[in-house]
């Protein structure tokens, strides 16, 4: 059995993820956001109304940042809420500074 060569550590692999997940200004914003709302969960539709863009491109901006695990969605039809996973967070916040100590 061949193993392949891992060249890059676990905490550089979520380091990555979160910071191509952060990687858009509408990104930021939402972060931004749910980041002042950090103790109760907030409706997309109330973000929608805070920025320039179409409802579908917030959906897919989400989508990344769900799909990166910083933030988490319950939906409960027609509507969706969002907040930050503050497990990962956390994580990422801590990540990055041990990055930037260097």
């Amino acid at each position: 059995m061949i193993t392949e060569k891992k060249y890059y550590t676990e905490n550089q692999e979520k380091i990555a993820r979160y910071a191509k997940a952060m990687a858009h200004p509408v990104r930021i914003f939402i972060l931004d956001f749910l980041a002042d709302n950090i103790d109760k969960c907030c409706y997309s539709g109330d973000m929608a109304e805070e920025l320039p863009i179409a409802r579908s491109t917030l959906s897919e901006h989400l989508k990344e940042l769900k799909k990166a695990g910083l933030i988490q969605g319950e939906i409960n039809p027609p509507y969706i809420k969002y907040c930050i996973n503050k497990e990962n967070w956390e994580e990422a916040k801590s990540l990055f500074n041990l990055f930037y100590q260097r």
